[in-house]
């Protein structure tokens, strides 16, 4: 399904998602995923841009759905997956870091012998997902308070998912809440799981496997399972944005 088109999301200073995103060292941050599982970036979204997205929580008109964590014993918090069409900023922010993304997640493909491959351009991508019956979207944000988490998890929607996913995040840590760490489970086989707990600053994202990434072995390459989630919120309100890039059945 394609959208029509909008005017870029820009910052207050008038640079576009789309520049920013671009400007960003790739190769560093491929580097980075390669090694640790995980990449971060410097601050992208300003602190209007993050406060104007948690302030778009409470308004029912812009989501699809909500889920209260506890009902369904995810963790204790709740999200909202956003409705179409999407934020400005949001969509802007999706499909330029996809297009930066679409290559690494191929050279993934090929070292773990997979056969599908993903096309330069988001909206081709979904236009995949949607006639396999993955039709809603899957951006959401997501707020915890006080004793708040989110347990290890993996978001998959459907049989197309694409191997790669961003956390943006809207709060200070420190200031806005204390704990609420990200973290980062990764599984290898015959080994013990290594776990990564980070606490980015606001507007910073953070890339991940949204279920495995290859690991180079002796035999070969070799899967590494990976799971994320949120420990436990200390003190205050804590808000991220999920940007996945596969939709959902």
């Amino acid at each position: 399904m394609r959208t029509a088109a909008a005017t870029p999301a820009a910052a207050p200073g008038g640079v576009p998602i789309r520049e920013r995103v671009d400007t960003l060292d790739w190769p560093a941050l491929a580097e980075s995923l390669a090694r640790w599982g995980h990449a971060r970036t410097a601050p992208v979204l300003t602190p209007e841009e993050c406060a104007a997205l948690a302030a778009l929580y409470p308004d029912d008109a812009r989501f699809r759905s909500r889920v209260h964590m506890e009902r369904y014993r995810f963790g204790v918090g709740d999200y909202a997956y956003f409705a179409e069409p999407l934020p400005a900023l949001v969509r802007e922010l999706r499909t330029a870091v996809y297009r930066h993304l679409a290559p690494l997640a191929n050279a993934w493909m090929e070292a773990l012998r997979e056969a599908f491959r993903y096309p330069p351009r988001l909206e081709d991508y979904l236009e995949r997902c949607h006639a396999a019956g993955q039709t809603r979207p899957t951006p959401l944000l997501l707020r915890y308070t006080e004793g708040g988490c989110n347990h290890l998890h993996q978001d998959l929607y459907g049989p197309l998912a694409f191997p790669l996913q961003l956390t943006a995040f809207l709060s200070r840590p420190g200031e806005d809440y204390e704990g609420g760490a990200f973290l980062l489970v990764e599984q290898h086989p015959r080994q013990q799981s290594r776990g990564e707990a980070l606490l980015p600053a606001q507007g910073e994202l953070v890339l991940f496997p949204s279920q495995v990434r290859p690991v180079p072995g002796t035999r070969g390459w070799y899967r590494a399972r990976v799971r994320h989630g949120v420990s436990r919120i200390t003190r205050g309100e804590r808000f991220t944005l999920g940007v996945i890039f596969h939709d959902a059945e």
